[in-house]
């Protein structure tokens, strides 16, 4: 089949531990409460939807609203498809579960397509092969579950025999699936036929209240983290492994930390308050005398409006991005403002890497901003969206209004004023 492409988990740490994925891998997610591949499996779609790759997420444990809410933002997706095999099956056809269907389901982009015999295995087979068909390019599934599967189908027979054909079958595909195993639901026996024919599996434990992946299998990859529990954490889509805060990592937390709380805005003394510690402890942090705890480094990535895997990421390791939605636009502060005169936002996420950095601003009406919006020793840019502004350079002042552009080399404005009716908005651009 040639050379493998090596496509990215969403899950950063992860991609080191496993050496990415390949297209073709089917990769099998043992997962001791039934709940813990989950954060994997929506990291998994959302890099998927960031590579403009087409989804086909097979649901036999979740009513399309109850998986749609999980799903959260990552429904609103054209390259994603719900394949609904829980309707008709553990629904039972069920009128609150068919209800869904006569109702107005436009507030999600994803489209959703019912089974009508998800209790045939022919039936079901058929129908998401025919799916696949329909799409192009290295199509994604995951599969929720094999548990679900087992139980709908009534034994591990149908099981085992249905993956046994499907799974070598989506590797010539050129597919990359995820297999969702409850651990405590099946047979030994079944369990080893399926790990001798998937390229991944991983597992996921509870022990004493910790999270740990372990790397089972991983086809083609000379790796020395096999059999070896990496202990992890996870909240919201955030996933952080205990490993990231050491060795070299570590080292770079407290710049990185500096860095993202500098964007924001954020004095030391806010951020102590904000986490519930002392300034002396952001400040130790950031000159990496400590490492904070768990809890408060989880609450730092809250509050600087990052996942948690961006205070260990390295310069420009951020993945590949084109489009960044306005939700996404971080509100930042300005130290030396009083907060009714400037409003400001960062318009693309706090740990993405550029050699840009564009903002929004907006200016009040008869507000008088006493120096410049940032201390910034590179060159810099300003558009006029709308509104007027007057703004002093040396001894001159200079009018701006919609449609001007400022650009600014070595030259720091000593006073900005909107002397207007209406607020003033402008797009700037720090250069680096």
């Amino acid at each position: 089949m040639g050379t493998k492409v090596k496509i990215a988990t969403g899950v950063r740490y992860l991609d080191k531990i496993l050496g990415g994925l390949f297209i073709g891998d089917n990769v099998v997610w043992h997962d001791d409460a039934g709940s813990l591949a989950s954060v994997f499996c929506l990291n998994f779609i959302k890099a998927s939807q960031e590579q403009g790759r087409p989804i086909i997420y097979v649901s036999f444990d979740r009513s399309p609203r109850n998986l749609i809410d999980k799903l959260g933002d990552l429904a609103d997706n054209n390259l994603l498809t719900i394949l609904d095999c829980f309707t008709f099956g553990k629904g039972e056809g069920s009128d609150i579960f068919l209800k869904f269907y006569d109702e107005d389901q436009s507030a999600s982009a994803c489209r959703i397509i019912r089974m009508e015999d998800p209790r045939d295995v022919y039936s079901f087979t058929k129908a998401f092969y025919e799916l696949h068909a329909t799409m192009k390019g290295d199509v994604r599934f995951v599969f929720e579950s094999i548990t679900g599967m087992q139980e709908l189908w009534g034994g591990e027979e149908k099981m085992a025999s249905f993956y046994a054909h499907s799974c070598p079958r989506l590797y010539e595909l050129n597919t990359i699936a995820y297999w969702i195993l409850e651990k405590g639901a099946h047979s030994p026996r079944l369990k080893a036929q399926i790990n001798q024919i998937a390229q991944v599996v991983i597992d996921l434990s509870v022990k004493r209240g910790s999270t740990a992946l372990t790397l089972v299998k991983a086809e083609k990859r000379d790796l020395d983290t096999f059999n070896r529990a990496f202990s992890y954490w996870a909240k919201g889509l955030s996933i952080a492994f205990e490993d990231e805060g050491r060795g070299t990592a570590r080292g770079d937390l407290g710049a990185r930390l500096k860095e993202l709380r500098t964007k924001r805005g954020i004095s030391q003394t806010e951020l102590a308050r904000l986490v519930g510690v002392t300034p002396s402890t952001i400040s130790q942090v950031e000159g990496n005398l400590i490492y904070p705890s768990l809890p408060a480094l989880l609450k730092m990535a809250e509050i600087l409006s990052v996942e948690v895997n961006a205070f260990f990421q390295e310069k420009g390791g951020t993945r590949s991005r084109f489009i960044f939605p306005a939700k996404e636009a971080t509100e930042i502060k300005f130290q030396h403002m009083h907060e009714d005169s400037i409003i400001g936002k960062l318009l693309i996420p706090v740990d993405l890497e550029t050699r840009a950095e564009p903002y929004l601003i907006e200016i009040p009406p008869n507000k008088n901003l006493p120096s410049h919006f940032f201390i910034h020793k590179g060159e810099e840019l300003g558009y006029m969206l709308s509104g007027t502004l007057s703004v002093t350079l040396g001894k001159a002042s200079h009018r701006l209004k919609q449609g001007d552009l400022i650009y600014l080399s070595a030259e720091i404005p000593s006073e900005w004023i909107n002397e207007g009716s209406a607020t003033a908005r402008l797009i700037w651009i720090k250069l680096k």
